[in-house]
């Protein structure tokens, strides 16, 4: 993930079929802070949506405005084996939807239309 400047890694996409996501968004001038996610779970989402230009490690050099909940509130499983909630909102919350997707087989390019696949690919 930090090799290849990425924010956010799950682990299916190295493969390891384990429901685990791991996600670092510090910034770059600051240490790195990685927050690990097992099991997680989105258990509640915002009606209001925002935009991010989302790339992702899995399709190198493609990078695509999703829209997405702005808040997501979810429920997983720390390092020490603790059940924790957290409601997260901003670049977080679509790092861990986007991740969080790729735990249940779905890449960005999914959120694109027929249209816009049939242009961009």
């Amino acid at each position: 993930m930090y090799h290849s400047k990425g924010i956010g890694l799950a682990a299916v996409q190295v493969g390891i079929l384990k429901r685990i996501v791991v996600i670092d968004i510090s910034a770059k001038d600051e240490k790195n802070k990685p927050l690990s996610f097992i099991n997680p779970k989105i258990k509640k989402i915002s009606d209001e949506t925002s935009i991010y230009e989302e790339g992702c490690l899995s399709i190198p050099d493609t990078f695509i405005e999703i829209e997405r909940p702005k808040i997501c509130e979810l429920e997983y499983i720390d390092l020490d084996g603790k059940v924790q909630n957290m409601k997260c909102d901003g670049l977080l919350s679509t790092c861990l939807q986007h991740e969080i997707n790729h735990l249940d087989g779905k890449l960005i390019i999914d959120h694109l239309s027929k249209l816009k696949k049939r242009f961009n690919y």
